[in-house]
């Protein structure tokens, strides 16, 4: 190889100076419309063609050549003319491209975040099991050994929960027991209130009658006073009393007895009463009422005497007076 032509690496060789074709080394091209033969040097500066103020302007019609492209060697034939057909000119070969640097930093990025994160997942799991494994003695001990641990623990639990079970039943009868005792009291209270009232050691108000017995010609004879008391009783009195003129009262029980006195004066559980009488009454007034005035029965008996009866309905009637308690010497409940 001469010292005019260089190596370019195609295979063939290359005149020391610019090819042009259509024409022999030195000659320019005689068609109208070729290109600048130094357009098609492959020694063209690369990137676009700007135009300075020492180069002059791309003629119009003129095709630039693609700064990246480099002509292939292969285009032109030997006698410096171009290929006929222009898809056998090679395609330019360019430097691989470069890595996206942006796109490996988002992918750092999240490999440092999901690195951070299992990190403080296991340092928490580290935590809770140093937590829950606060007891070096259960942490040293045989399988067979927790077995039986675990046993006992049920074993405890079960006996705690009869106990439990045990207690609730005796606080259920103790409260059923309370409540029996409860209405038993009650009871009793109430019996003993209606027993002190009948034997005449308690006061009593309630609903009933006042009846006033008022002298004639001949005085209100103890039998008169004696019939009262029984036709009250039968017609359902609860509680009596009799007061004479001189305000004198006495309670009236089922041992009361009634005896005549001097000077028309009336005797009665042993005190002495003059009149008027008047008898305080507790019970359903109209037939207290009703009971008294039965013909033949009270009220006529007075009336044939002389006398009088002036009955008087009050809505509350207080029994006040009481009467000694009876110790009773030969009486017993049955038990």
């Amino acid at each position: 190889m001469s010292d005019e032509q260089t190596d370019t690496g195609t295979g063939w060789p290359q005149p020391a100076g610019p090819v042009r074709p259509g024409g022999p080394a030195g000659e320019p091209d005689p068609r109208p419309d070729a290109p600048d033969p130094d357009e098609l040097s492959p020694l063209a500066p690369q990137g676009p063609a700007q135009p300075s103020d020492d180069e002059p302007a791309v003629e119009p019609g003129v095709e630039p050549v693609d700064d990246g492209a480099t002509v292939d060697l292969t285009a032109v034939s030997r006698s410096g003319e171009p290929a006929a057909d222009a898809d056998e000119v090679a395609e330019p070969v360019g430097e691989p491209p470069a890595p996206v640097v942006a796109g490996r930093s988002r992918w750092s990025t999240a490999g440092v975040m999901i690195a951070a994160l299992l990190a403080l997942l296991g340092f928490t799991l580290v935590v809770q099991l140093k937590t829950t494994s606060t007891d070096p003695t259960l942490g040293a001990t045989r399988q067979e050994d927790l077995v039986r641990i675990l046993s006992d623990l049920d074993a405890r639990e079960n006996r705690l929960q009869q106990d439990i079970r045990a207690l609730e039943d005796s606080q259920r009868q103790l409260r059923s027991g309370e409540q029996g005792r409860q209405a038993a009291l009650d009871e009793a209270t109430r019996r003993a209130d209606e027993l002190g009232i009948l034997a005449g050691t308690l006061p009593a108000v309630g609903p009933g009658l006042t009846v006033q017995f008022d002298s004639g010609v001949k005085p209100i004879s103890a039998n008169r006073v004696l019939d009262a008391v029984q036709e009250l009783r039968g017609a359902g009195a609860e509680a009596m009393q009799i007061s004479g003129g001189d305000r004198a009262t006495v309670r009236i029980i089922a041992s009361t007895y009634f005896l005549d006195g001097d000077n028309g004066s009336l005797v009665v559980e042993g005190r002495r009463l003059t009149g008027p009488y008047t008898i305080t009454v507790i019970g359903d007034p109209a037939t207290m009422r009703t009971a008294l005035n039965i013909p033949g029965g009270v009220v006529a008996s007075v009336r044939g005497d002389g006398g009088n009866v002036t009955f008087g309905e009050r809505e509350v009637a207080e029994v006040s007076a009481l009467h000694v308690p009876i110790k009773l010497e030969h009486a017993r409940p049955v038990s």
